[in-house]
């Protein structure tokens, strides 16, 4: 399911978007592999007798529920688990059947950090720390790929959005000529 772009603001737009690291389906691919082989060993090695292809039926049962439970399900939240990056906040939303969203205004990010783990730089992957203003804090995404440029374009997103909503120098002389021209088309007159 991809991310709806319904969500953004009329001027906004998608700057990354991303997925939890693949490394977080290692474990779901692995119990696929064994219940695959675990049912296929019980198919060659089981003798020909009736009572074996009622325990295959079982043994068949039991590995598809552990298929769908350990694999399909894990598989469906890393899907349906998005971070998306924009020019004007960070969006997370998870869930497959139930949502969970949030929304961090850029304006409101104080601090952007990273952490990995020896295994997780080798794999390219890491845990990134948003600290925002306001009474819930944190926001910790884990198994985020490419976790370095990630936390860095954050930092210039933030940046950019505190440099546009910055009155500066510029913005004071253009004020302070476009009063003095209003005043000369009222012939100097204050109202």
């Amino acid at each position: 399911m991809g991310f709806p772009e319904s969500v953004l603001t009329k001027d906004e737009h998608v700057e990354i978007h991303l997925h939890p690291h693949w490394k977080a389906m290692v474990r779901p691919v692995l119990v696929l592999v064994v219940v695959i082989i675990g049912i296929g060993a019980a198919w060659f090695y089981l003798p020909d007798e009736s009572w074996s292809s009622v325990a295959l039926v079982v043994l068949g049962v039991v590995g598809l529920i552990l298929v769908l439970w350990l694999t399909v399900w894990p598989w469906m939240k890393w899907r349906t688990t998005h971070y998306v990056f924009t020019n004007e906040r960070v969006i997370m939303r998870e869930g497959v059947f139930s949502r969970n969203g949030r929304d961090i205004p850029l304006g409101r990010v104080n601090d952007v950090s990273f952490h990995h783990t020896f295994f997780e730089r080798m794999l390219g992957c890491g845990t990134l720390v948003i600290e925002s203003a306001g009474e819930r804090g944190q926001v910790v995404l884990k198994e985020i790929p490419h976790v370095e440029p990630v936390q860095s374009r954050l930092y210039e997103l933030v940046e950019a959005d505190h440099d546009s909503h910055t009155f500066g120098d510029d913005d004071r002389e253009a004020l302070a000529e476009d009063i003095a021209r209003t005043k000369v088309r009222k012939g100097g007159r204050d109202e």
